[in-house]
């Protein structure tokens, strides 16, 4: 088949002409679009770790184009269900966590005791009449198996190591984990964090692995979580809305929250954590 091109020349300056009107038009429009008023909702953060004092953020839920700035209630009640059905109220005494540096609004007075199959509850309430409730039961915990790492063969600044972490996953259970990876202190923002199930690894050695990024002498603290698989949904979730956030292209994203009646996670950490020093 032979195909004349003299149409399209033809063509050519009529589309032009017309391209150059509409680079002169003005096709900006502006549209004001109302938002739809959502209650405030609580909004509640709570990692039970195991010998440390219960400690629990709540703040409230703002509009999406409001100020950053978090709400924090002042009449709210938290209540911890111990799994031997003792309660233990939660006071009202804002801090910081010394050692990951986190922020709480609520706090024990005992360390926890919890082991394997422990299930505890939580019930928080205000004056408003708002009120969340959750559960979660402590995970068996998984060890690193070894931790191990590689130079390449450079010199200087080019000589950079990768980390290989493995672990032993149990057979015939559906298992979820996070793993973190941190520079010097956990008190600092994570070098790797990922969470991960065993679908196509169920029952076998697990190997997880990084690129050449660290220099010699660097302190790496490796931690694997084994987490409950809502725990895993509610980080997946996270990280979907934030590649959400400010991408006109993404699928809009919501978090799936541990809990019951507002928003946020409650869950128990169970961990096993290696520090090394890179020689």
């Amino acid at each position: 088949m032979v195909v004349s091109f003299k149409r399209f020349i033809y063509q050519a300056p009529l589309l032009l002409a017309v391209l150059a009107g509409a680079a002169g038009c003005n096709l900006q429009k502006d549209i004001d679009v109302e938002l739809p008023v959502v209650p405030s909702q609580l909004v509640t953060e709570c990692y039970l770790v195991p010998g440390e004092v219960p400690r629990l953020t709540v703040t409230e839920s703002v509009p999406y184009l409001s100020s950053p700035q978090p709400s924090v209630p002042t009449d709210v009640t938290v209540v911890l269900t111990l799994p031997n059905g003792q309660q233990e109220r939660l006071s009202f005494k804002p801090g910081q966590d010394k050692t990951n540096q986190k922020l709480y609004t609520h706090i024990g007075k005992t360390p926890l005791v919890a082991r394997p199959g422990d299930t505890f509850s939580l019930d928080v309430r205000d004056t408003q009449g708002r009120h969340v409730t959750a559960t979660a039961t402590m995970p068996t915990r998984v060890p690193l198996d070894t931790v191990e790492w590689k130079f390449n063969d450079k010199a200087g600044e080019q000589r950079k190591a990768y980390l290989l972490a493995k672990f032993q996953d149990p057979a015939a259970t559906a298992d979820f984990y996070r793993f973190q990876i941190h520079k010097d202190s956990i008190s600092k923002d994570s070098d790797r964090d990922f969470s991960l199930d065993d679908r196509l690894t169920n029952g076998q050695l697990i190997t997880l692995g990084t690129s050449y990024r660290y220099s010699p002498a660097d302190t790496l603290l490796v931690t694997l979580y084994h987490i409950d698989q809502s725990y895993y949904h509610f980080l997946e979730s996270v990280q979907d809305a934030r590649n959400a956030n400010g991408n006109p292209f993404a699928q809009p994203a919501a978090i799936r929250s541990t809990v019951q009646g507002g928003v946020g996670v409650f869950t128990i950490l169970s961990a096993d954590r290696r520090t090394v020093i890179l020689k």
